[in-house]
């Protein structure tokens, strides 16, 4: 018997992939930064903000085992936080992220995730936002913008 685990995981699975290729196209070249020219230094759009980029990655979402715990950035996990967690953004930094037609922005507030292959690990309240709770895993667009000081 299948368990509900394993049937979100291949839905996750294929909804994401259907995600990857109706998502725009990233260059090789540019490390997953459409139009960029160099890897290291992504090519902020027209209409963002001077330092910021937009990137195209795996996303995953955590909260309810975790929920009253302190981050790596010293927020308390709630089920109303509004965070991401990402190994290397500082923390404060401020990332918008796209799904499908919705759009939230968040802050940088944890390290993660600690699965191979993702970005970024949103709060349960961004996933929720993004109608991204039911997929669980899969490519998300995310510009990000340096925090301000």
């Amino acid at each position: 018997m299948t368990s509900k685990r394993t049937i979100r995981a291949i839905a996750g699975l294929a909804c994401g992939a259907a995600l990857l290729f109706s998502a725009p196209v990233a260059d090789a070249q540019t490390g997953g930064v459409p139009g960029g020219t160099d890897p290291t230094q992504p090519t902020a759009q027209p209409s963002q903000a001077p330092g910021s980029w937009t990137v195209y990655k795996a996303a995953t979402w955590y909260g309810p085992g975790f929920w009253g715990r302190s981050t790596a950035c010293g927020t308390i996990l709630t089920p109303q936080t509004l965070g991401v967690a990402h190994r290397k953004l500082p923390c404060g930094t401020q990332v918008t992220f796209t799904y499908g037609s919705a759009s939230v922005t968040a802050t940088v507030i944890d390290r993660g995730p600690f699965h191979k292959g993702y970005a970024w690990d949103l709060t349960k309240k961004v996933a929720k936002r993004l109608g991204f709770l039911t997929v669980g895993a899969g490519p998300v667009e995310a510009t990000v913008s340096p925090p301000s000081s």
